[in-house]
């Protein structure tokens, strides 16, 4: 929606429509305190410039965004989205059938909190329209839980590329003043560092979503007796479902 004048408090009051709002869990706002809006400041790129879902290292990541450009360069920094309801639908039937089987863990290592971490479907079901979407992103997605280590690398390496293929893809380009919102559950985006000057975006973001899908098929992968030597996906994985036994 471009062209739009929009107060910080209207801004807040307009997420709130939609859900209970959060702040960003790891990220300072660089000049705006208030603790259910995001800001990000950015010069010379230092964007997210990965295909990412928000904040998925979370066990109930955000539902949806809506982002108000506040201040954008003249040229770059636009962003790209891409649909993970044509990403699932345009995988061949048996590699659909193999990824409704399995769990894949987050965590937000690149937040520097590889501590915090969260295991969902690897095909998430949404709960409004049913359709099946593909929910593993290169930003936050470590390891397929019921693979081992080079099976896990190997197939999200493969999905977290396929979701970018132009045919799922749109782009942006921002102007100041202009509202964005999209939906979490079924989508990524990916911001082009490719800008110089200063790019200013406030964000608020709707909580209370936990992602379901069908039951995993398969026991996690874990080798007790190789921990010692185990990536450190590997021991990440361990101490996850150690906790979560723990918790049960």
């Amino acid at each position: 929606f471009p062209d739009q004048t929009i107060s910080v408090d209207q801004h807040v009051e307009l997420g709130r429509q939609f859900g209970p709002l959060e702040g960003h869990p790891n990220l300072p706002n660089p000049f705006t305190a208030h603790n259910e809006l995001f800001e990000l400041a950015a010069s010379h790129g230092g964007v997210a410039d990965e295909w990412h879902t928000d904040i998925t290292f979370r066990a109930e990541p955000a539902l949806m965004s809506v982002l108000h450009m506040v201040k954008c360069p003249d040229t770059g920094g636009d962003t790209m989205w891409t649909s993970l309801y044509r990403a699932y639908d345009e995988l061949s039937p048996p590699m659909q059938e193999l990824c409704i089987g399995l769990t894949a863990l987050h965590d937000a290592l690149p937040h520097n909190h590889p501590e915090q971490m969260a295991v969902h479907p690897v095909v998430r079901v949404h709960p409004e329209t049913g359709r099946k979407a593909l929910y593993v992103n290169e930003h936050f997605t470590r390891r397929i839980v019921e693979m081992n280590a080079t099976e896990s690398e190997a197939i999200l390496r493969y999905l977290t590329n396929w979701v970018s293929n132009p045919r799922f893809t749109v782009r942006y380009k921002w102007h100041e003043g202009t509202i964005a919102m999209w939906d979490n559950r079924c989508t990524q985006h990916f911001v082009l560092n490719d800008f110089d000057g200063e790019r200013v975006i406030q964000r608020v973001t709707i909580m209370g979503d936990k992602p379901e899908g069908e039951a995993p098929r398969w026991e996690p992968w874990i080798n007790e007796g190789r921990l010692t030597a185990a990536s450190r996906h590997d021991r990440q994985l361990y101490q996850y479902l150690s906790k979560s036994s723990a918790t049960d």
